[in-house]
């Protein structure tokens, strides 16, 4: 049976990069997590979505603090984890070495979500998929067409990290084959169209990878050796299963905190759920002090919680070690752990769903933000046809764009994508207030 190798999939080479240097101060992985966190780009998930958009409590997770918060999580997996299989490793890696690593792909995790979260993926895909929208879609091949009517924030990362940041067209970040593999959830290309067809825009596969990337996807996937499953197909880095428990562990309790802060949900419903998942680790004195506030008491539940959590995580990926490195483990490792821990991550996610996520407020400001979107992308994609004669209004709009750095040229897709990687680094106020402007409304402040 093939295996993937230790000593690949935790290469310290960089992608792009004209040199290799070393401190003493910092790992290569370090100075991954860096140069994400100084990024344009994980700046502006400060006003992005993470559940609830154009939120105006300033209490409620943002993607910048879903995603600081998923890092940490991320560190302390890949630290305990690296523990626990230390033997298999590589002498010169160290816990702390595996730790960065993912706490830096965790870091970067959500960086190419489009303002609104998943109701601006649903906006862009649906705007493509309109018919009366298919002239735009003509000159492109259709895998390219795949691309853009299934567009995907995962996709739109690796466009980020690796193409458009810091050195454009040169390796992007240029962070290390190691960090990359680990944040390749989908490391496969989109279905051509046809394949998926009847299925609505919120339920399509996801995927990894662009067109525009395909020879990226594969560069990095034969550094790391990863397991080839079909042409431009691969299977995932041993250490993304740690980043997808991060984020799992994340967003399925600190949804609930959210919902009971927007009074959609209150914190007799969620008690239970975290008293279950705590087990034997103890109840918390807090739940039982006098004048104990709900939020001391559910961040001492959290802090429980995430402790089994980590523990029962970092102890399945080592038992399932073998498999992961032979492209053989299937879903998540949460499946792997105690079945309290999946029926309790379950029970929180559907409490969210039936409670969150149907809310009438939380619709409400989702109609908002889809048609905020779509009215941006009828400004803005009619002027990506190669060689097009511009109206008074188009030129203005054309301004606009350049302002943000677009240049077209003669390749449709590639104009395409040029709009599309500007409107995915807009918070949602930027995206929102754009919207009223091209309206012809005052820009109001949010």
């Amino acid at each position: 049976m093939t295996q993937m190798r230790w000593l690949e999939l935790l290469s310290t080479i960089r992608i792009g990069s004209k040199k290799q240097s070393s401190e003493q101060a910092r790992s290569p992985f370090h100075k991954d997590y860096d140069r994400i966190i100084f990024s344009q780009s994980f700046r502006q998930l400060n006003r992005k979505t993470q559940v609830h958009p154009l939120t105006q409590h300033d209490a409620i997770h943002t993607r910048l603090t879903h995603s600081l918060e998923v890092s940490c999580i991320g560190r302390s997996l890949g630290m305990l984890a690296a523990e626990k299989i230390k033997d298999e490793l590589p002498v010169w890696i160290s816990p702390a070495d595996v730790g960065a690593i993912i706490q830096a792909a965790c870091l970067a995790h959500d960086i190419g979500n489009p303002p609104f979260g998943h109701a601006g993926e649903y906006a862009i895909r649906e705007w493509f998929d309109d018919a009366s929208h298919g002239d735009f879609l003509k000159a492109l091949s259709l895998e390219e067409q795949a691309d853009v009517r299934q567009f995907e924030g995962n996709a739109q990362g690796l466009r980020l990290l690796t193409k458009i940041d810091y050195h454009p067209n040169d390796g992007g970040m240029r962070l290390t084959y190691a960090t990359l593999g680990a944040y390749l959830k989908y490391p496969w290309l989109s279905k051509t169209i046809e394949s998926q067809d009847n299925i609505p825009a919120s339920k399509r596969a996801k995927f990894g990878c662009y067109q525009s990337e395909k020879e990226i996807l594969k560069q990095v996937a034969e550094q790391l050796g990863l397991i080839q499953l079909d042409e431009y197909h691969y299977c995932r880095h041993p250490l993304t299963y740690l980043l997808e428990a991060a984020d799992d562990i994340c967003y399925a309790l600190i949804d609930l905190e959210d919902g009971i802060i927007l009074n959609m949900l209150s914190y007799e419903e969620v008690e239970p759920i975290f008293l279950a998942l705590v087990g034997e680790y103890g109840v918390p004195s807090e739940l039982h002090t006098p004048l104990t506030t709900w939020q001391q008491k559910i961040a001492a539940l959290r802090g429980r919680v995430m402790k089994r959590l980590v523990d029962e995580v970092t102890t399945a990926f080592a038992k399932h070690h073998f498999e992961s490195l032979s492209g053989q483990l299937k879903g998540s490792l949460l499946q792997y752990c105690a079945e309290d821990i999946e029926i309790g991550i379950n029970r929180a996610k559907n409490l969210a769903r039936e409670k969150i996520f149907e809310h009438p407020q939380k619709a409400g400001l989702e109609i908002v933000a889809h048609q905020s979107l779509q009215h941006i992308l009828d400004a803005f994609i009619p002027l990506t046809t190669p060689n097009k004669i511009n109206s008074f209004k188009e030129g203005r709009l054309m301004t606009i764009l350049s302002g943000y750095g677009a240049n077209f040229s003669d390749h449709h897709y590639d104009n395409i994508m040029q709009v599309l990687d500007i409107i995915s680094k807009f918070s949602d106020h930027q995206a929102y207030n754009l919207a009223q402007e091209l309206k012809g409304n005052k820009v109001g402040f949010l």
